[in-house]
């Protein structure tokens, strides 16, 4: 189905929604972490870590390198958005929930120097993550699962 540039925009703001949420979050971890840190919620408790590398902490220390693949990645997304007009609705969630995960990450990145990572998942050993990359992650589900659909 073709989208209109007024549903392009709709996509768009769902990446900047997940942006503020993803920014609120962190903000509230690393002012007020002394009030989230080590509170269990079951399936997961908050901590905060400063993660200097990607994804399970790859090219750590390389901030700059990282820094300008989240500039790249969300120019490509935001072009494949609004100037690919064969894309469907999946294609466009699946990219609005990378490009908002991405940007989140980029922010912190570029600013900070490090990525504020803050859930911890109790009943599994896994790296501690944050809101942008679940958001990524979910982008991923989408785009894995539209592939996977439409080569049956």
């Amino acid at each position: 189905m073709i989208y209109k540039i007024q549903t392009k925009l709709y996509f768009l703001s769902l990446s900047i929604f997940i942006v503020l949420i993803d920014q609120f979050t962190k903000y509230l971890m690393i002012y007020n972490n002394k009030l989230f840190i080590n509170k269990d919620f079951l399936v997961f408790k908050l901590d905060f870590v400063k993660n200097y590398g990607a994804a399970f902490n790859i090219f750590s220390g390389s901030r700059t390198f990282l820094s300008l693949i989240s500039i790249i990645f969300s120019i490509l997304l935001i072009y494949l958005i609004f100037r690919k007009n064969t894309l469907k609705a999946i294609d466009l969630y699946s990219y609005s929930f990378i490009l908002g995960g991405t940007i989140g990450n980029g922010i912190d990145r570029i600013y900070k120097g490090f990525v504020v990572d803050f859930i911890n998942i109790n009943i599994i050993n896994f790296p501690i993550f944050n809101i942008a990359d679940i958001s990524i992650n979910i982008g991923f589900i989408f785009l894995f699962y539209n592939i996977f659909k439409n080569n049956r």
